[in-house]
């Protein structure tokens, strides 16, 4: 009797355990539903924030749209006193500053990144250097446009002169050159980050097999991390594009085709930055949104492209 009385006590324990344990199940497969649940709403609230950008510059592009058609983005004429509108300048004048100045960047990230992230992981130089350039990253861009007003500007006016074309120095070269400084944080640290990554092993059986430190570099390293480099080079390249206050400052603000790298230009987004608040007319108030959109339609445009090569160079 009594150790029927034992035994029963000691179901009761167990069961209590079981008891216990299937409250702890359903409490974490709650927390499961609950953040499931509100990372699909965040997902489908940033889809709806997108779209309701998207449609809120179309809607207002309407009137431009139906003034000007197609001829809006082939026409190079923009003069608001007669109401003739064309956004070709601005489209050639932010492709051709932004993809310079990521040619140019593009040598320094990667030297940046295999520096930091391969020659010196760790010690003072190397915290340094790394918050230096996160530092880079975070500098407001109208502190770039002074820099570059007041010491990047006489540079390349003095580096006109010497090669004998008109020294203005304000304009796309100029524009390229300071886009090049302040993207550079942006692919650099993400090409060290992914630099890091790489596994150990891989390095170590290369050098074991007699791989010297270039070979290491060209044949393991890049290879494993290019799709990250390359997601880090697509990243500058958009803050390219959508650079306004700086550019504004150093492009020379003009609104007709470049007629050289050299000379100055206008971008989409500078246009907007010196124009929009003396827009007058439904015309041209239209106008300056239709161009915005179309920097959102180049800027996605950009985007799809860059995740087509990082997904075949991440297959490779």
């Amino acid at each position: 009797m009594q150790e029927s009385l034992v035994i029963n006590d000691r179901d009761l324990i167990n069961t209590d355990k079981i008891v216990s344990e299937e409250k702890k199940v359903r409490k974490f497969r709650l927390f499961d539903f609950l953040f499931r649940k509100s990372i699909g709403l965040s997902a489908i609230f940033f889809i709806i924030l997108l779209l309701g950008i998207f449609l809120t510059l179309l809607i207002r592009s309407i009137p431009s749209i139906g003034a000007f058609g197609i001829n809006y983005y082939t026409h190079s004429t923009w003069n608001p006193i007669e109401n003739e509108f064309g956004s070709l300048p601005f489209l050639v004048g932010t492709l051709i500053t932004s993809f310079l100045a990521l040619i140019i960047t593009i040598p320094f990230s990667l030297s940046i990144s295999l520096f930091l992230g391969e020659y010196f992981r760790k010690g003072m130089l190397s915290n340094f250097l790394r918050n230096a350039v996160e530092l880079m990253g975070g500098i407001p861009s109208v502190i770039y446009g002074l820099w570059g007003v007041f010491f990047l500007v006489p540079i390349v006016r003095n580096f006109e002169v010497s090669i004998g074309v008109p020294s203005l120095g304000l304009g796309i070269f100029t524009t390229a050159l300071l886009l090049f400084v302040m993207i550079i944080p942006y692919s650099a640290s993400i090409g060290r980050e992914v630099i890091t990554l790489v596994p150990q092993n891989l390095k170590e059986g290369a050098l074991a097999l007699g791989a010297t430190k270039y070979e290491l570099i060209r044949s393991i390293i890049v290879p494993y991390a290019r799709s990250g480099i390359i997601a880090g080079i697509l990243l500058a390249l958009g803050r390219a594009l959508g650079e306004t206050m700086a550019v504004t400052m150093v492009i020379g603000n003009r609104n007709a085709l470049p007629d050289s790298i050299f000379g100055p230009a206008n971008t989409i987004a500078s246009v907007i930055a010196n124009e929009f608040t003396e827009a007058v007319g439904d015309v041209y108030l239209s106008s300056l949104i239709q161009i915005g959109l179309l920097l959102f339609i180049v800027t996605t445009i950009i985007s799809i492209i860059g995740k087509k090569i990082i997904k075949r160079f991440g297959n490779l």
